[in-house]
C-alpha cells in the first residue's frame, strides 16, 4: 500500500538537487499521488484499479536561463540527476528576460487535509459503498458510475530557503441511473474524506431523478428562466474561471474581464472568490512555486475586483503573486483551483415556487468555450431536465443545447441557494457552489431524447 514520503523524506531528496554547483538557483517540486477507482456499469462493478504516480520537477536557473527536468525517481540520486539534466538545458536555452526569481523564504498556512482512512481505502470498502448505491436502483433501471479515493502530497523547496510540504485526501462518487422510457438521473458527491461520502443518499437522489424523468416532452428552444442545481452551477463557475480569472489572459486582454476593473459584471447578489485555505474545500496552503495561498475576491457584490497571478505573470503586470502558480513549465499561466460562489438566502424549492414558467436543470454535459472574451459557452442539459409551471415541477422535458454568455447569466441571477456543495467541472479543480435562479438562459436547440 503506498504511503507518504513525508516532509523529511522530501527534504532529503530535495537537498541533493539544491546542492547543485555552478548555478544561480534551484527549485524542487514533489508531486506524489495515489488512490483507487471502482467503476460500475449495468449495476455491476466491472473495473477496480489502483495507481500511484510519484514525480519530481527540478527547475534550474543559470545566467538568466531556465531549464526544467522531471523524474519519477524521488531518491536523492534521482533528484541530483534531474537537477544536472535541468542545468544542461539551462545552459543552451535563450535567456528569460521576464524571469521573476524564485520564491523567497515565506511562511505558508499549515492545513490539516489528510485522512489516513481515506488514503488506505481498500477495493472491498469501495465495493461495499457501490453496493449500497446500486441498492437504491429502481426496478427496470441500471446504474453506472465510479467511486474514487485519492491521497496526495506536494512539496516545494528552493535555494532561497523556501521549504513547504502538505498532504491531502479526497473522495468522489458519481452515478447515472437510466432506464424506462428515455429517463436518467444523476447525482454526485465530492469530499475530503471517504467518511463524508453518503452512498445511499447519492443513490436515492439519482433514483428519484431517473424515475421522474420518464417520458420527457418536447419543448421549443428559446430563452427560459432556469433553476440550476449545484452540478450545473459548477460548470458555469468553472468555465468562468477558465475564460476570465487567469492573470495571463487578463493582462494580455484575452479575458472576459479585461478592461472591466471595478465594473458591475453580475447581479449584486453574486460574489465569487478563490480560497484554498477555506475549511470547506480541498487544497494546500501554497502553490506549485511555494508561494502562500490566501483568499482572493474575484467578483464582489457583482463588481469585478481581481484575477489570480503567479510570479511570472505578476511581474509582467507589476503586482505580487496571489499564490496560484501551476507546475512549471506552464504556458497557461495562473489558475484558481478552489472557487466559491457565496451562498444566498434561498433554497431550491423557493426558487421553483418563484418561477412562473421555466426549467430545472440537474447538470450540463459536453460543455465548451464559444467565445472567451464574451464569456460564451455551449453544451447540453443531461440526466434530469424538468419543466416548471406556476411554481411547480410538472414533468420532464427533452434535453436542450445551450449557448450562453456566463456574465449575462450571472447578471440575470435573482436567487442564490443558502447551502452549497463541492463539485468539479475540471479534473484538477473544485468549486463550492449553491443552486441558482437565472431569469434568462438561452437554449439554442433541442435533443431528440
Amino acid at each position: 500500500m503506498p504511503g507518504l514520503l513525508g516532509r523529511d523524506g522530501f527534504e532529503t531528496a530535495a537537498s541533493a538537487a539544491l546542492e547543485l554547483p555552478g548555478v544561480d538557483g534551484v527549485e524542487v517540486l514533489l508531486m506524489h499521488e495515489w488512490g483507487g477507482n471502482t467503476r460500475f456499469a449495468n449495476s455491476v462493478i466491472h473495473q477496480s484499479t489502483a495507481r500511484e504516480d510519484t514525480g519530481l520537477r527540478v527547475r534550474v536557473v543559470s545566467g538568466g536561463r531556465v531549464g526544467v527536468s522531471a523524474t519519477n525517481d524521488c531518491t536523492p540520486k534521482g533528484a541530483r540527476l534531474a537537477a544536472q539534466s535541468a542545468k544542461e538545458m539551462a545552459l543552451i536555452v535563450a535567456p528569460d528576460q521576464l524571469w521573476p526569481g524564485l520564491t523567497s523564504r515565506t511562511a505558508t498556512p499549515d492545513l490539516e487535509r489528510f485522512d489516513q482512512a481515506t488514503a488506505i481505502t481498500s477495493p472491498e470498502a469501495r465495493a461495499d459503498a457501490v453496493a449500497t448505491l446500486i441498492g437504491q436502483t429502481p426496478p427496470g433501471f441500471l446504474t453506472a458510475g465510479a467511486y474514487e479515493t485519492m491521497a496526495s502530497e506536494v512539496g516545494v523547496a528552493n535555494t532561497e530557503g523556501q521549504v513547504c510540504w502538505g498532504s491531502q485526501t479526497q473522495a468522489s462518487m458519481t452515478t447515472v441511473m437510466s432506464g424506462g422510457d428515455a429517463g436518467s438521473g444523476f447525482a454526485e458527491m465530492f469530499a475530503g474524506s471517504a467518511g463524508q461520502i453518503d452512498a445511499e443518499a447519492i443513490g436515492r437522489t439519482a433514483a428519484q431523478k431517473a424515475s421522474t424523468s420518464q417520458n420527457p416532452r418536447a419543448l421549443e428552444p428559446g430563452v427560459y428562466p432556469v433553476v440550476l442545481e449545484p452540478a450545473a452551477v459548477a460548470t458555469v463557475v468553472g468555465f468562468l474561471a477558465w475564460v476570465g480569472f487567469g492573470g495571463r489572459d487578463y493582462f494580455e486582454g484575452r479575458s472576459c474581464f479585461s478592461g472591466k476593473q471595478g465594473q458591475q459584471v453580475a447581479a449584486p447578489m453574486v460574489s465569487i472568490f478563490d480560497d484554498p485555505t477555506h475549511p470547506d474545500t480541498l487544497g494546500l496552503g501554497f502553490d506549485f512555486e511555494g508561494e502562500p495561498h490566501g483568499r482572493v475576491d474575484l467578483v464582489k457584490d457583482g463588481i469585478f475586483t481581481d484575477v489570480v497571478y503567479d510570479r511570472r505573470v505578476g511581474k509582467e503586470a507589476g503586482v505580487a503573486s496571489t499564490g496560484h502558480a501551476l507546475p512549471s513549465p506552464n504556458p497557461e499561466g495562473p489558475f484558481p483551483l478552489n472557487l466559491f460562489l457565496a451562498p444566498g438566502d434561498s433554497d431550491k424549492d423557493q426558487m421553483i415556487a418563484a418561477t412562473k414558467r421555466g426549467l430545472l436543470v440537474t447538470r450540463f454535459h459536453y460543455s465548451n468555450v464559444v467565445n472567451p472574451v464574451e464569456s460564451s459557452i455551449t453544451g447540453m442539459t443531461r440526466d434530469g431536465t424538468f419543466l416548471i409551471e406556476n411554481g411547480e415541477v410538472v414533468g420532464p422535458v427533452m434535453n436542450f443545447r445551450f449557448t450562453q454568455s456566463i456574465l449575462a447569466a450571472l447578471s440575470a441571477t435573482t436567487m442564490i441557494g443558502s447551502t452549497a456543495a463541492l463539485a468539479s467541472e475540471f479534473f484538477f479543480s473544485a468549486s463550492r457552489v449553491p443552486a441558482m435562479k437565472i431569469e434568462e438562459f438561452n437554449f439554442s436547440g433541442r435533443s431528440d431524447h
